[in-house]
């Protein structure tokens, strides 16, 4: 199989995949939002600053080095999984030392226990992230699909029924571990691989020195990602908290599916190419006019409809998310082109870059932070938007440096997407206003076939690039 056809074969069940998770996870949260309050959602929120830097810790930077390695043997495997399962422990005996400390600082006794449960998954996903890396490399997409279902599907089972029985914020914390046991459970049983009892320090060397300066860099990248949650935390209320994460994770439902999706692929693919600077950035133009294409619209509509759509899916009392939301939709749409900008650097084995800007990235937060807060909650949420569009021109930049792809030339590749997604928004809300009167469900539905309908028969009558891409990828030609 041609490269070529394992990305679009990759493309098609990583998005399977992708979708499969996100939506499992979706009809269940919605479940558990409804039965729940939004203080025990805000609760899983303060914790995932500790959940996500432990994550990042785990991996080390390790498994990308090996997903981008082109001569492995068992030895470097066997190694890296080693690496993996030690480290899962040491951090998790840091965090359950650690508890009392972070109840104590947001004021909530029982995060002790919450989160001494909850990373308990960190064990867990020791015991799988070279599996999951092998498949990666592979580009055995199709196997991981198959594997999120049941997983998800298990793991959201026992949050929905321990939420019915009353269990709170737990019913969370043991739907996380559930999924992750079932996970890491088939990635053993679907991989055959086990690891040698060897541990070559040279290999360890070699992997550490391209993966710790990913892992500084990812480690910034999780604690700023969660710096608005701790912030949040730290001087409002568990119930804002709640609104904040539930506004955030409904915005990241398209973004993550559909650009991580890509990254999932994208990623060994442009290390397959990496000298060919040429075709590396045709490939990247592509992708990146491609999932903009369909992430923009999608945001937009979804925060011409928040109203009605958190209204109909989680109930009232989770209306006070909505402007949250709305405002997060902005800079969500830059997200996935962060993503490739940095994927570049990556591919080309410049991680000690991918650190620098992270470290810059992190200055030029705390400022917008700094200033922000200020003037309450909706300050964080527009430093956040003006944080995004800002970093946007240094990653580019560097973009530009290695494949000639600047962001003047990025712009004048996703302007017009953007403008035809906004023309589409601006007609829907005019629609909307027409029914305000009528069922919540009804507005939902008629604002996104109207506007979705719309959106691709512009673009097609302008002929736009990327509605031929889609075709191609749907129809594997």
């Amino acid at each position: 199989m041609s490269l070529k056809e394992k990305a679009i074969s990759g493309l098609i069940w990583t998005f399977a995949q992708q979708f499969g998770h996100q939506l499992i996870g979706f009809i269940v949260s919605v479940i558990l939002a409804r039965i729940l309050l939004p203080a025990e959602f805000g609760l899983i929120g303060m914790i995932s600053i500790f959940f996500g830097v432990g994550m990042v810790l785990l991996d080390g930077g390790l498994t990308q080095s090996l997903i981008r390695s082109k001569e492995l043997d068992e030895d470097d495997y066997s190694t890296v999984f080693f690496f993996n399962l030690f480290a899962s422990f040491v951090i998790y005996v840091i965090i359950y030392i650690s508890a009392p400390l972070i109840g104590n600082f947001y004021d909530q006794p029982i995060l002790i226990t919450v989160i001494r449960l909850y990373c308990l998954t960190f064990i867990i996903s020791g015991f799988g992230a070279v599996q999951q890396a092998r498949l990666t490399k592979n580009m055995e997409f199709r196997v991981q699909a198959l594997m999120t279902v049941p997983a998800t599907l298990i793991g959201g089972g026992v949050g929905v029924a321990m939420a019915y029985m009353g269990y709170g914020v737990f019913s969370l914390v043991w739907s996380q571990i559930v999924t992750s046991v079932i996970s890491v459970s088939q990635l053993w049983f679907y991989t055959k691989w086990m690891p040698n009892l060897t541990f070559n320090f040279t290999k360890f060397k070699d992997h550490f020195n391209y993966g710790y300066k990913l892992t500084l860099s990812n480690l910034l990248n999780k604690i700023f990602q969660n710096l608005y949650i701790i912030i949040i935390g730290k001087y409002f209320s568990a119930a804002q908290v709640g609104f904040y994460t539930r506004a955030d994770s409904t915005t990241k439902l398209p973004v993550t599916n559909i650009s991580n999706a890509l990254n999932k692929v994208t990623f060994p693919m442009f290390a397959a190419i990496q000298e060919d600077n040429v075709r590396l950035k045709r490939v990247y133009r592509q992708l990146m006019q491609m999932v903009v294409f369909v992430i923009a619209p999608i945001l937009i509509l979804m925060a011409v409809l928040a109203e009605p759509i958190f209204r109909f899916l989680f109930t009232e009392k989770w209306l006070p998310a909505v402007p949250y939301f709305q405002i997060l939709c902005i800079s969500g749409i830059l997200h996935p082109v962060h993503t490739y900008n940095l994927n570049v650097l990556k591919v080309k084995g410049r991680s000690d870059l991918f650190l620098k800007i992270s470290i810059i990235n992190k200055v030029i937060t705390i400022i917008g932070i700094i200033i922000g807060i200020q003037f309450g909650i909706f300050g964080l949420l527009y430093a956040q938007v003006i944080v995004s569009f800002t970093t946007f021109f240094l990653h580019a930049y560097y973009t530009d440096q290695f494949i000639n792809y600047s962001a003047w030339e990025q712009i004048k590749d996703l302007i017009p997407i953007i403008l035809l997604s906004l023309l589409c928004g601006g007609i829907i809300l005019y629609l909307d206003l027409l029914l305000v009167n009528y069922l919540d469900f009804f507005r939902i539905i008629t604002g996104l076939t109207v506007g979705g309908g719309v959106y691709f028969l512009l673009a097609w009558i302008f002929k736009f690039n990327s509605i031929g891409d889609l075709r191609k990828i749907v129809l594997k030609k």
